[in-house]
């Protein structure tokens, strides 16, 4: 199997931000959030990493292609916030559901790393939903270690 990764388009960029945006929200509420609080941490945290609704510095978003050309999903890779400039940050990676279990994540977390490396970064960080024991399962494969876990019980 071959996989690529090719950089979005600027012209592209906001359908990819309503979509991230969209995951993101859908995440959060799978978490437990309820929608308007969803989509309010998710609307400001995409407004903090791009300020002006378009690609900002520190920050590469790429489509995952397959072998026949098809974007399956996508990678979105740049500097964490820290003052480090060798940590990187898997910010979000998305294969599209029909996709999934083709082996395309692990694929692009493998040339997501190696796009990290070639651009100076030392470590490659990421978090994950407690709920997506599948994404742990390829980040743990990869060779990810926890580094801290965050706990909730809900009262209600």
């Amino acid at each position: 199997m071959t996989v690529t990764l090719q950089r979005i388009l600027t012209s592209e960029f906001l359908s990819w931000l309503e979509r991230s945006c969209a995951e993101y929200v859908s995440d959060l509420v799978t978490q437990g959030r309820a929608v308007e609080d969803a989509q309010r941490i998710a609307a400001e945290s995409m407004a903090r990493s791009f300020p002006d609704g378009a690609c900002s510095p520190g920050n590469e978003v790429f489509h995952i292609i397959n072998e026949a050309g098809a974007a399956v999903g996508y990678l979105w890779i740049g500097q964490d916030v820290s003052a480090d400039p060798g940590a990187w940050w898997v910010w979000d990676v998305v294969i599209n559901p029909e996709e999934r279990g083709q082996g395309f994540g692990k694929a692009a977390m493998l040339l997501g790393e190696e796009y990290a490396r070639s651009h100076g970064a030392h470590s490659l960080g990421l978090s994950v939903f407690g709920f997506n024991t599948r994404a742990r399962g390829l980040y743990d494969s990869l060779g990810y270690e926890t580094t801290s876990v965050k706990m909730l019980k809900n009262l209600i």
